[in-house]
């Protein structure tokens, strides 16, 4: 399965999860804020606690810095798809932690 195939369908997974956009990019909300985005064939989630030091630990993973510019998004880790396995994980943890 492709990456972009993957992430609709780990979004799409998860029961109140809107399709909608963020910096241009495609992205699931909850209640009208974002949760997880898909970025240069890795999926990104808003993290927190325990999630957010074992997703940044993962090989290639990152903070998020859409503009490039070095002001990366300090709650948000890049995953990239060798971890692919994990994204369903990391998208329900990221939904519960938006979602209050």
């Amino acid at each position: 399965m492709k990456e972009q195939e993957l992430y609709l369908k780990t979004g799409s997974a998860i029961k109140d999860a809107e399709e909608s956009q963020m910096f241009g990019k495609p992205c699931f909300k909850v209640n009208g804020k974002a949760f997880m985005c898909f970025f240069e064939k890795c999926m990104v989630f808003k993290l927190t606690g325990k999630e957010h030091k074992e997703a940044l630990a993962l090989d290639g993973s990152q903070l998020f810095d859409p503009s490039k510019k070095g002001r990366a998004m300090k709650e948000w880790v890049q995953v990239p798809f060798d971890y692919s396995d994990k994204w369903k994980k990391y998208a329900k943890a990221a939904y519960d932690y938006v979602k209050g």
